[in-house]
């Protein structure tokens, strides 16, 4: 009897001791979980961090540039609009030169010259803002700086050759004002390339028997 009882003794404490060592695992296990988990969360912190910083530096770049452009810029709009009073003057003259009652006349002059001295000064005050008029004429097209309104029928002109400009273009800051609109040369048809080769003949014809 007193051998089982010993026996049932023993095997009492080595379940005891078993199911400390359980335990003791158990909490070694939920510690090192706990380490893990807070690790992760400092990574995840440090990566939240990390592209929060870099939306932040996105953020001031696009300031820095939006803040630049509004400097350089800044009167764009402004200078737009005032193009349009180069473009009055320019029409005021034309309209005056075309005026059968002021032709020739003394005061048709002087009054021609009087724009033609305003239009410099406001072409001199664009100049000094960097506004500067695009150079069109015998150029070939480009869609960058021209905008074509009408083709001509040159045949002395490679095809897509400005040869009229119906609207001066601007530039400010090397940037497009205003593009320019303008005529463009194509080939002449073959009949009218005939009918211009037989009025050259008529021509040379006539020459020859008036000498």
């Amino acid at each position: 009897m007193e051998k089982d009882q010993n026996i049932n003794l023993d095997e009492n404490n080595i379940n005891q001791e078993n199911s400390q060592n359980k335990e003791l695992k158990e909490d070694e296990n939920e510690k090192k979980e706990k380490v893990l988990t807070v690790e992760e969360k400092n990574a995840e912190l440090e990566d939240k961090l990390t592209r929060t910083f870099a939306e932040m530096e996105n953020q001031r770049r696009r300031f820095e540039k939006e803040k630049d452009e509004a400097f350089e810029y800044g009167g764009f709009s402004f200078a737009k609009e005032t193009l349009n009073l180069s473009d009055n003057l320019e029409r005021a003259k034309e309209s005056l030169k075309n005026d059968e009652s002021l032709k020739n006349s003394e005061s048709l002059k002087k009054t021609l010259e009087h724009l033609e001295i305003i239009h410099k000064d406001i072409l001199s005050i664009f100049k000094k803002n960097n506004i500067e008029p695009i150079n069109s004429i015998n150029k070939k097209l480009d869609p960058n700086y021209h905008q074509a309104m009408m083709e001509i029928e040159d045949d002395e002109k490679e095809p897509g050759t400005i040869v009229q400009e119906i609207q001066k273009g601007f530039l400010m800051k090397n940037r497009l004002l205003r593009p320019a609109l303008v005529g463009v040369s194509k080939k002449a048809s073959k009949k009218e390339t005939i009918n211009k080769d037989e009025k050259k003949n008529e021509e040379n014809k006539e020459k020859k028997q008036t000498k």
